[in-house]
Formats: structure tokens, C-alpha cells, sequence
């Protein structure tokens, strides 16, 4: 029940800051939110695997400027691979490990590589993650995954468990 109602109160708090603070934004959001609650929360266990505690919530604020700032920083490193005269790169798939256990840590972490440009999650098992690196800085799984993986599953670590 607790964690229904700390869903709901995520879902319109992400409504209220896309949609605005007008008491009709605010009245639709909550209607909507929790709709989406009573749908989907009972039915979907993988949201138990959030940790809702003030260090998971502070971790999660950290993760997103964390990942904001990786996204800038690779956008800016693409697009200069891609402006140079001779396109400075080294393609290739590497596997790298990660040492989470929830199952939704995981998918955010393969998306959050996905996201940013220059990698490609191509295909995960279990710990194992197949990364396509449009830069390969090193083959060996502890140095690809401390260049690729560390930077996220730190925070999520905390967040999912």
C-alpha cells in the first residue's frame, strides 16, 4: 500500500513538472496518475523493486544528473568523431558485468547505455552485457566495465538493490 501511494505521488509529480501548476493540470494529473496507479501497480511486481528511502530517492536525483551528464559529454564526443577529417574511431563489441539484481536496475542500466551515443547494449545475459562501443578504449571486461558500467550502476546499486 505504501509503496501504491509513493507510485502515485511519483507519477504526479512527474505530471506536475510537464504539464504545469494550474489547479486543472493539477486535478487532471491526479486523475490520471491514479488510474495508472490502480492499473498497472497491483498487476506489475517489478516495481517493488524500488527501494523508497530517503537514500534511494537522493541516489535517484544524483543518477539523473549523473546520466545528464554522461549524455552531454558523449553527444559532445559523437559529434566530434563526426566533424573530424579522419572520424577517430574503433568499433567493437565488448562484454562487461554488471553486479546488479533487480531485474528493472538492469534494464535501466542497459537503456541508460543504450541512451547515451556511442554505445549499444546489444544483448544482456544475466550479468553479462554485450556492448557495441563505437570506441573501444579496452578489451578486457574489468576495464570496459569500469569505463561503461560504473558510472551508472553505482546509483542504481542503491536505488534497485
Amino acid at each position: 500500500m505504501k509503496k501504491g501511494f509513493l507510485f502515485f505521488i511519483s507519477l504526479l509529480i512527474v505530471w506536475i513538472l510537464l504539464a504545469g501548476t494550474s489547479q486543472q493540470e493539477i486535478i487532471i494529473g491526479a486523475i490520471v496518475s491514479l488510474l495508472l496507479t490502480i492499473i498497472f501497480f497491483s498487476k506489475a511486481t517489478i516495481f517493488s523493486e524500488f527501494n523508497l528511502n530517503p537514500k534511494a530517492i537522493f541516489y535517484f536525483l544524483i543518477y539523473i544528473f549523473v546520466f545528464s551528464w554522461e549524455l552531454i559529454k558523449s553527444n559532445l564526443d559523437v559529434a566530434f568523431r563526426v566533424i573530424h577529417p579522419t572520424i577517430p574511431i574503433n568499433p567493437g563489441i565488448v562484454k562487461v558485468k554488471t553486479k546488479l539484481k533487480s531485474k528493472l536496475g538492469r534494464t535501466i542500466l542497459a537503456n541508460s547505455i543504450t541512451l547515451t551515443p556511442g554505445t549499444l547494449t546489444v544483448e544482456t545475459n544475466g550479468e553479462d552485457y554485450y556492448i557495441h562501443w563505437i570506441d573501444v578504449t579496452s578489451e578486457d571486461i574489468e576495464g570496459a566495465t569500469k569505463q561503461i558500467v560504473s558510472k551508472f550502476e553505482k546509483y542504481l546499486e542503491v536505488i534497485f538493490g
